[in-house]
């Protein structure tokens, strides 16, 4: 009898509380994910970006946009006349001549402030671009193409920074020795490469001791800084190029009113660097104003092409992205070598800071603040 009851009490239903509780336990299975939800609508998967067209959200206004384009061409172009011409009329103020130790500290923050823009503005850009989800992930997801790019470009720059050295120094002893084996206008065309080398000659026979080893020395350091100076602007000028077109192609007023201040700055001490270098370089007055004009006329001549091109140029086409992404990597691999070897470890590293400690301090005080200060400006440029 006992069994009986027992069997009977086993097959009995579950009571309204049993089920209660199965139930409830199944719904914290579900609320937890531990158990699929078949009954649930698969997530929506995230909207694809707009590749190939730009946003058309609440800010985007072409006339309005146009205006302030035509405002950041005039602005630009003041501030980097500014920047770049500043140095190059500093010899009329005795403290700033390049033998002055203000001028050091202030060609140290020029120098933080290029060093900072290669690292801080122009690769990050280059990350973007490359990386963009307008992009196949296939190879462009899947491999450093802009770390890739600024090596090869770093060790480009030093290939042209040595060949052009070991040139000019080939055509400087055939001057000085009288030879060259061409003829007068073989050694006319020599004397035309190396043009003024005669006034730094003059310079250092002054300040140098008087030996004809000084003025050979002044002599060769003077054709470093030339070619400092032109690879420097050639990596500078690609990158204002591009930044230029990308401001040109847009439409959107909200981001192009923050860009224009952030520009103008950023172009005013980038120029003083370049404008630096082309004065410790002793160009002609004539190769000085190219330079200049080709400094200061780049960013807005890239405003000038993106609105020219804005009706078929989109800055987030896959294309476009790839060509600003890989110039970009070019750019910032030329400009870091040339901001810490030709710049910075030229500088701390030469035998006037290595005597003065105390001078050597203060610049790199200088350097720090001149990066500092170009690293804040990448928020919003």
């Amino acid at each position: 009898m006992a069994d009986a009851s027992t069997n009977r009490r086993r097959n009995r239903p579950p009571t309204a509380a049993a089920a209660a509780a199965a139930a409830l336990l199944l719904a914290v299975f579900l609320a937890l994910g531990l158990i699929p939800n078949a009954s649930a609508e698969p997530a929506p998967a995230p909207p694809a970006p707009a590749c190939g067209a730009e946003s058309r959200g609440g800010c985007h206004d072409r006339p309005e946009a146009l205006k302030l384009k035509v405002v950041a061409i005039a602005a630009i172009l003041a501030t980097s006349m500014i920047g770049v011409g500043a140095p190059l009329f500093s010899r009329e103020v005795p403290a700033l001549k390049p033998d002055r130790k203000l001028f050091v500290i202030i060609k140290a923050f020029a120098s933080g402030v290029i060093l900072a823009t290669g690292y801080m503005h122009v690769m990050p850009d280059s990350f973007d671009d490359l990386r963009s989800e307008c992009l196949p992930e296939v190879p462009w997801r899947k491999f450093p193409f802009t770390t890739f790019v600024a090596m090869l470009s770093a060790v480009i720059t030093l290939m042209v920074d040595s060949y052009a050295m070991a040139y000019y120094k080939k055509i400087n002893a055939k001057i000085s020795s009288g030879g060259g084996g061409g003829g007068g206008d073989a050694n006319g065309q020599a004397k035309d490469a190396v043009v003024g080398l005669e006034h730094g000659g003059a310079e250092a026979h002054l300040h140098g001791g008087g030996g004809a080893g000084a003025i050979e020395g002044e002599k060769e350091q003077l054709l470093r800084y030339r070619v400092v100076a032109q690879v420097l602007e050639l990596g500078i000028v690609v990158h204002s190029v591009v930044i230029g077109l990308s401001l040109g192609a847009s439409d959107n007023p909200c981001t192009i009113r923050p860009l224009i201040a952030a520009l103008c700055f950023h172009q005013m001490f980038e120029g003083m660097g370049l404008g630096g270098c082309i004065l410790q370089a002793e160009f002609g007055l004539k190769v000085k104003f190219i330079m200049a004009f080709f400094f200061s006329a780049t960013t807005p001549f890239g405003i000038a092409l993106g609105i020219g091109l804005s009706n078929v140029y989109s800055d987030s086409s896959p294309a476009a992205l790839i060509v600003e992404g890989l110039l970009n990597a070019s750019s910032a691999g030329l400009l870091n070598y040339m901001a810490l070897v030709d710049l910075l470890a030229a500088d701390f590293l030469g035998p006037r800071l290595q005597a003065d400690m105390k001078l050597q301090s203060w610049a790199y005080v200088a350097v720090l603040f001149g990066a500092g200060f170009m690293a804040l400006m990448a928020k919003w440029a």
